[in-house]
């Protein structure tokens, strides 16, 4: 009975959390499962303390979904819980996954399925506008070796693309492989981080080195901006790269940030991502976001009128993942009420989304997060380490990169920051948002309710 009920908890776990943070994170958990609690058992003390502090409210919240009452959430170290074994073996014309003793996958679960990778994404449904031509164009080209070079470099602000090409290119490589094995890593840079301390503290840095720089064919590496400041982690993902590129492996990295906006980062290390080709990922215009609509609701197996879609183009400006969840969710309500799609049904739907009419300006910004955090402008801008006074600022520094044409130091100046600091308040408000924590969920309402 425990056993069925933890069972049904990963299941409900597997469907709410991205895929790499899953397989990574939870996977290897083990349970005892009682009325209400839930005893968790990780395979080392690093693995437990990263659950405890980022995934404790999510295991409580599908806990409740499965066991009818909120459980108390422990987590521990059983030293004699056998690490889970993986086999490496990987089927034709399937990406084929680095496996390491640690008991964790050393890629992102888009391919570490050992039969079907987990592509979420594809050039086939990647609409292509001015706004990002050139990087559609040059993440084809590295596919088919008509690229000068095997590097590229994809910058943009959140929810444009980088990720979708990102994929798009990995399954594309596996599909055109030639039913030849192909080895591709897929994962982020605080993932890379990760596994490079897991393997220090387990005393297998050596394989750690040498599955990386040895056995990988291409490397699709998103966020390297996290590695700001941490000189070990630069340290090894500048000789990964000089292998790679010695043994003629691909590499494609992404970041928000272009090479040259990067702070504490080696000089070495900003010329090896400065080396390929770099592409950027401009705001979509009104013709490409409506095409991006029209083709989503194709996917969700539907039509929308040509009304509808220019509505949602027309009120959701600079983010398609924003884009394509608001028109998601008007088809699913349709749906769930058994009404046509209309005017009416978008304007409710579109009333939890940003609209906006014009890009708001940086003092409506400011207005914005100080009526949010009940702050004043003078507490803003503040010396004051206060958490809520950090997460104000932070969200400000998102907000004015978004929507603004400010520059990462005049944003920094107007609210007392250096450029650096600045940086760091973006990533760290990207990366909550997109590992949906809690704090993230609030985070994402605060971004969708500003106005301009």
């Amino acid at each position: 009975m425990m056993r069925d009920s933890w069972n049904k908890i990963l299941k409900v776990l597997e469907k709410g959390l991205n895929p790499g943070l899953y397989k990574v994170w939870i996977k290897p958990l083990k349970a005892e499962v009682s009325n209400s609690t839930i005893k968790l058992f990780a395979p080392n003390d690093f693995v437990a303390a990263w659950v405890r502090d980022r995934l404790m409210d999510n295991i409580k919240e599908a806990g409740e979904q499965v066991l009818g009452t909120s459980p108390k959430v422990e987590i521990g170290v059983r030293k004699s819980v056998e690490r889970p074994a993986f086999k490496a073996t990987a089927a034709p014309a399937v990406a084929r996954p680095v496996q390491t003793s640690l008991g964790l996958p050393m890629m992102s679960s888009a391919v570490v399925n050992t039969r079907i990778p987990r592509w979420r994404f594809s050039f086939d449904d990647f609409i292509i506008g001015e706004s990002n031509r050139l990087a559609c164009a040059a993440s084809r080209s590295l596919c088919d070796n008509s690229l000068p070079g095997d590097q590229l470099f994809l910058s943009s602000a959140p929810g444009l693309g980088k990720t979708h090409l990102l994929h798009s290119i990995g399954k594309n490589l596996c599909a055109s492989s030639n039913k030849k094995h192909i080895s591709i890593a897929c994962l982020t840079a605080e993932e890379f981080a990760n596994r490079m301390v897991l393997a220090l503290k387990a005393g297998e840095i050596s394989r750690f080195k040498s599955e990386f720089r040895d056995n990988v064919d291409c490397l699709l590496l998103e966020d390297i901006h996290f590695f700001q400041g941490k000189q070990k982690m630069q340290d090894e993902i500048l000789e990964t790269l000089k292998s790679l590129q010695l043994r003629g492996s691909k590499v494609v990295m992404t970041s928000s940030f272009l090479p040259r906006d990067l702070e504490k980062i080696d000089q070495q290390l900003v010329s090896r991502f400065s080396s390929g080709l770099l592409a950027l990922i401009s705001t979509p215009d009104f013709e490409t976001r409506k095409r991006i609509v029209e083709s989503k609701a194709i996917r969700l197996g539907t039509r929308v009128p040509e009304s509808i879609s220019e509505l949602l183009a027309d009120r959701i400006t600079t983010d398609v993942r924003q884009l394509e969840s608001c028109l998601q969710n008007l088809v699913l309500k349709a749906r769930l009420l058994n009404r046509d799609v209309s005017q009416e049904l978008a304007w409710q739907v579109l009333e939890n989304y940003s609209i906006a009419k014009a890009a708001p300006s940086y003092d409506s910004i400011v207005d914005h997060i100080c009526r949010s955090y009940e702050l004043t402008p003078d507490q803003l801008r503040s010396k004051s380490r206060k958490r809520q006074v950090v997460l104000a600022r932070n969200t400000a520094f998102f907000l004015a990169r978004k929507h603004t044409e400010l520059s990462l130091k005049d944003i920094g100046t107007r609210l007392g920051r250096r450029h650096s600091t600045v940086i760091k308040g973006i990533t760290n408000i990207e990366r909550e948002i997109s590992l949906q924590t809690p704090l993230g969920r609030q985070l994402q309402d605060t971004i969708d309710r500003l106005t301009p």
